[in-house]
């Protein structure tokens, strides 16, 4: 397993890089990249026969966000976060993100983190091995049985009736005894369902019932906001009428989904 690491904390590089090699000690470390600006030279002048198979990267670098190096260089690789911060969980899942490890980095977390890279990989290598004709057979998002979502919702306004498709829709939201979706132009419309009906009609990897008003679509997350106890607060795009906060039973299914 090749291996870059892109910290510019020495200590935090060093300790990675014994946890690494106490997981795989055939590991080759093709390197440790301070700077925002250090590795973007890296990964302009490295060829593409010899790439690494991994990248593990803070986010707050000395000159500037880790995210800059993904944007400047349209990197491709698969990424484990390492932080000491949690408010960047959604755009690293947007990143091509395997995991986001927060420091101290426990010993048990980079395992699965590790164990989940290597799955991907061997599952990818399959994919690519078989015709493309039998490549749904071993396409974990669809198998074989898998009920079909809903992809579009027609709605009413005024004397028109309007097709919404899902991926245009940021969240649905129950309020006054009626359900409302808002699409990401923050159009608002009325929904002849149920909000439990909806959520049962949705692909749960897109959308997630965060309370009993909210239904919402992962696009739509722009920031989420830690409280005393564990409270989450979400940030929604288009901008919401009300605050909302993940309900406390169902916080552990919310960092799950986030993962997925």
């Amino acid at each position: 397993m090749k291996v870059v690491i892109i910290e510019d904390e020495s200590l935090s590089a060093q300790r990675l890089e014994t946890l690494l090699r106490a997981y795989d000690s055939t590991l080759e470390l093709m390197g440790v990249l301070a700077s925002v600006t250090e590795a973007i030279d890296w990964f302009s002048q490295q060829p593409l026969t010899n790439q690494p198979d991994i990248v593990f990267m803070d986010i707050h670098l000395e000159d500037g966000s880790a995210f800059g190096i993904i944007e400047e260089t349209n990197l491709k690789l698969p990424i484990i976060f390492t932080t000491a911060y949690d408010t960047y969980a959604i755009q690293a899942f947007k990143a091509n993100s395997i995991d986001y490890l927060l420091k101290p980095i426990d010993e048990r977390e980079l395992a699965v983190a590790l164990t989940k890279f290597k799955w991907t990989q061997q599952y990818r290598s399959l994919s690519q091995a078989v015709p493309a004709q039998g490549r749904t057979l071993l396409n974990w998002q669809e198998p074989v049985g898998q009920p079909s979502y809903k992809d579009r919702f027609m709605v009413t306004i005024g004397t028109k009736i309007k097709s919404i498709g899902v991926e245009q829709i940021a969240y649905f939201y129950y309020e006054e005894r009626t359900t409302y979706l808002t699409t990401q132009e923050g159009q608002t419309m009325v929904v002849e369902y149920s909000l439990d009906k909806v959520t049962g009609l949705l692909n749960p990897h897109q959308f997630f019932r965060v309370n009993r008003a909210y239904l919402v679509s992962l696009s739509a997350i722009q920031a989420i906001h830690t409280y005393s106890g564990s409270k989450l607060k979400l940030t929604l795009q288009p901008l919401q009428r009300q605050d909302v906060f993940v309900s406390p039973d169902r916080l552990n299914d919310f960092k799950k989904w986030l993962g997925k």
